[in-house]
């Protein structure tokens, strides 16, 4: 059984997930008028800098692509490959995708959770749970997804002439390396995004207290102080949108850190290991995707008051369904337990 299916189900099931979260999110009662206007003035002020910055970004993104290529042309294959400016788009893309998704997702959500915490605090955490999901399924769906096609896309479905220019290389190992680009794409954008992100949250937080308290003597985040919609905007921008690119970056560059560890020990230093040591990583990580997302169910559609037994449990659960599907995954791949031994004392 040709176990590295298992990573891109758990990439599409992770996506399809996320949108039942939205819809569901999306039925719910988003409050009275004055919640409806400011939701909506937070969302139009959060699109409006993302739209910005990302404009920006996408010429950043072009250029440093197009350097990439020619410095491909000046440089061996295994330093710099002409795939990793491929591999630079591809995740660049993806990590703005999650960033918008997961902002998105959270100035429709604020004034719903509010409406759901004014019955009780049961329904008020899955709104807000369910909110978080979208974006943490996107995160880890588009990740391994993408992951998954720069992989075999060079490591299988184009002619072995275009990838292994100069003779005697291992395929493995420059796909593996031509990955590092994707990681760098992510990294990039995380970067722009927190940074930018923070100034502004930062600069807008400064602002309304100033304004608020030392000239017109408005209490802090009363919503007359126009500045305060500036600042919540700016929590959007910062902790929402940079926080997803950054989950998006750290968890792709932690597979992608494994499974060029994988391909040292499975081309040189154990050797019986082949393939199914690079594959491992990614596996397990689509594997993960299902845990997750039972724990995910029992937070969303749970109905006891206990908010932090709630998320206790989901975590425990999740994490312990973890282990078992590596344990299991990485004894059937390469007949090896101690691989998992280190996953699981981490």
């Amino acid at each position: 059984m040709d176990l590295s299916i298992l990573a891109p189900i758990g990439g599409i099931v992770s996506l399809i997930f996320a949108i039942i979260l939205y819809i569901s999110i999306k039925k719910e009662n988003p409050g009275n008028e004055k919640m409806k206007e400011l939701s909506k003035a937070i969302r139009e002020g959060a699109m409006a800098f993302l739209k910005s910055e990302y404009k920006v970004l996408i010429i950043f993104v072009i250029v440093v692509a197009l350097l990439l290529f020619i410095a491909s042309l000046f440089f061996t294959q295994t330093q710099i490959h002409w795939g990793s400016s491929i591999a630079f788009l591809i995740g660049a893309l993806f990590s703005a995708v999650s960033g918008n998704i997961g902002m998105r997702m959270a100035t429709m959500a604020n004034a719903r959770t509010a409406e759901g915490a004014k019955k009780n605090l049961s329904k008020g955490l899955s709104i807000a749970f369910s909110s978080g999901a979208v974006m943490g399924m996107t995160v880890v769906g588009l990740g391994v997804l993408g992951l998954t096609f720069v992989f075999y896309l060079f490591n299988h479905l184009l002619p072995s002439s275009w990838v292994i220019i100069e003779t005697g290389l291992d395929r493995t190992l420059i796909t593996t390396n031509i990955l590092f680009a994707f990681g760098f794409g992510a990294s990039s954008i995380a970067l722009f995004a927190r940074v930018g992100g923070g100034i502004y949250t930062k600069s807008a937080d400064v602002g309304a207290d100033l304004v608020g308290k030392v000239e017109a003597g408005i209490p802090e985040d009363d919503p007359r102080n126009p500045a305060v919609i500036a600042d919540q905007v700016g929590d959007n921008v910062g902790d929402v949108a940079g926080m997803g690119a950054d989950l998006f970056e750290s968890y792709v560059d932690s597979i992608i850190a494994t499974m060029a560890l994988g391909a040292i020990a499975g081309g040189f230093a154990l050797p019986i290991y082949g393939i199914n040591a690079v594959l491992l990583p990614l596996i397990i990580a689509g594997m993960g995707i299902f845990a997750s997302i039972i724990g995910t169910i029992i937070v969303v559609f749970g109905k006891g008051k206990n908010v932090y037994g709630a998320l206790r449990n989901s975590l425990f659960l999740a994490t312990g369904l973890t282990a078992i599907f590596a344990g299991i995954v990485t004894w059937y791949l390469i007949d090896d337990l101690k691989p998992f031994y280190a996953m699981l004392a981490g």
